[in-house]
């Protein structure tokens, strides 16, 4: 696991394997950002020349590594861009400062570089506490590597020790908020990366008992008798193909202070095949991340108890195993929901909103301010906005707008999208109250948000988040987000918490 410490020394002073500086793209070549003009001091004002003969511009996580030849303690160099120097500075107010997620990703990007390597100092912008915690959070972030089931010698380790280089008042309690945050997202990136050999449900529910418990979490774990005696249908229906039975965690925060409640639902699919609608194998292989909603919903609660915020949550890890065998579940199935609604199962592999929805009614009698969920939902997401970008959808347009703008300051990629009404009729069943697609494909991640919001009760504020994409990085490394599981809106969801924690209010007051 990879520290961070904080060190108010100059770039030319500390004693560290290697120095990352940030650099800029100007018109007359690469540039120096703040914390790094020490470097180009030590090299007698040679850096630009260095870069430039390397042909490093200082374009945005661009990367370029070079001996100090003893002109420090630190015997490499690590120049990472940072695009177009900003306008003014910190004391002009945020707006001219450092864009945090640029200095996010750079750090990220700076140190998965330097695996192998035993320790580096940050000599990144890090004028203010925020750009302190954003150096340090992609720091950290861009140190992770899942080598769990490496048995070969020859894979560098991550960098062990991180010193980001500030003396910006606040800046210890900064770290300390980004190394639980990383840690949180740590944890989702490792239940993604997991074979379903080793994280079925059960085992999912064991470990969000452990993780819970010592972060002080309440957890309760609802097995599959449990789950028929108290009606969660949908649950039950989608896990009764496997082996490996289904269940409902409940995982809790109270704070005596609080005056607000947030819940959070995640889809928690430990391995999705489709069902007896079986995906075609090219689909099925990175399906082991069909639990990434889940993953962040406990990742997000334990980092909310451990930052000790002044608010109630909840959150529900709606957890089964969507597989073909003679008792699962077949389309034209009818299920009877924990809600009361009973739903027609047209496609067995549209799975996931129906985990969801015994989950969002459950949260529902918990009485919250808002209900959060969040899925790998459709390939439609991916299909709309890429594989970073999640779909944000909701029942009150302020409430949605407010989500999408917290999940952009944290860095991570959405977009509000609408529930038109007309796609309500494509979900009707001639059967049941609701069918759990439309024959269309047009529009199937709306109308998926529709069918959720089909069980929502009448005046609960309530979003959902579609990030089949986000959650699981299939491209090479960027920034700070490895290959595999990112921990996609993990952060996102804490910082919701927040915002109800630090004023009192909702979301879509702050």
């Amino acid at each position: 696991m990879t520290t961070v410490r904080i060190n108010a020394s100059d770039a030319v002073s500390i004693e560290t394997g290697a120095l990352i500086i940030g650099v800029h793209t100007t018109p007359e070549g690469p540039r120096p950002a703040p914390g790094g003009e020490g470097l180009d001091q030590a090299l007698d004002g040679r850096l630009a020349e260095i870069l430039t003969t390397m042909g490093f511009s200082g374009k945005a996580e661009e990367v370029a590594k070079f001996p100090t030849f003893g002109a420090l303690p630190a015997p490499v160099a690590v120049a990472v861009g940072l695009g177009d120097t900003p306008q003014g500075g910190p004391e002009d107010g945020p707006e001219n400062g450092y864009d945090l997620e640029t200095l996010r990703r750079a750090a990220g990007a700076a140190v998965r570089s330097l695996a192998g390597t035993a320790s580096a100092a940050l000599a990144l912008p890090a004028r203010t506490a925020a750009e302190a915690e954003a150096v340090a959070l992609g720091g950290l972030l861009g140190a992770y590597d899942f080598t769990r089931y490496r048995t070969g010698g020859d894979r560098k380790q991550p960098v062990g020790e991180l010193t980001v280089l500030s003396g910006a008042a606040g800046a210890e309690e900064a770290l300390a908020h980004a190394a639980t945050l990383a840690d949180a997202v740590t944890l989702v990136r490792d239940l993604v990366n997991t074979p379903p050999s080793d994280l079925w449900p059960a085992r999912f529910a064991e470990i969000a008992q452990k993780t819970g418990g010592e972060a002080g979490l309440s957890v309760e774990v609802l097995d599959e008798t449990r789950l028929k005696e108290d009606g969660y249908g949908g649950i039950i229906g989608v896990g009764q193909g496997s082996v490996n039975p289904p269940r409902l965690v409940r995982v809790a925060y109270s704070h005596p202070q609080a005056t607000r409640k947030v819940a959070f639902v995640g889809k928690g699919i430990t391995f999705d095949s489709g069902g007896l609608s079986l995906k075609p194998s090219a689909s099925m292989d990175w399906m082991k991340s069909d639990m990434g909603g889940a993953g962040a919903v406990l990742g997000a609660l334990v980092a909310i108890a451990r930052l000790g915020l002044r608010v109630n949550a909840v959150g529900y890890l709606c957890l089964a195993e969507n597989m073909p065998s003679g008792s699962a579940q077949r389309p034209s199935d009818v299920l009877h929901t924990y809600s009361g609604k009973t739903v027609e199962v047209l496609d067995t592999d549209a799975e996931g909103r129906l985990v969801l929805i015994d989950g969002i009614a459950r949260a529902a009698e918990d009485e919250p301010d808002v209900i959060i969920d969040v899925a790998t939902l459709t390939g439609a997401q991916i299909v709309a906005l890429g594989w970073r970008t999640a779909g944000v959808m909701a029942n009150d347009d302020d409430l949605r707008e407010e989500i999408v703008r917290i999940a952009g300051e944290q860095g991570e990629g959405a977009w509000g999208m609408p529930l038109p009404a007309e796609l309500r009729k494509g979900l009707d069943s001639a059967v049941a109250d609701i069918a759990n697609l439309q024959p269309e494909r047009w529009g199937s991640m709306l109308a998926a948000g529709i069918f959720l919001r089909e069980f929502v009760p009448e005046g609960v504020p309530w979003a959902h988040v579609d990030m089949a994409g986000p959650a699981f990085n299939k491209a090479e490394p960027h920034g700070y987000t490895p290959k595999g599981g990112t921990g996609a809106l993990t952060r996102t969801l804490v910082a919701v918490a927040e915002r109800y924690a630090g004023n009192g209010t909702s979301a879509q007051a702050v």
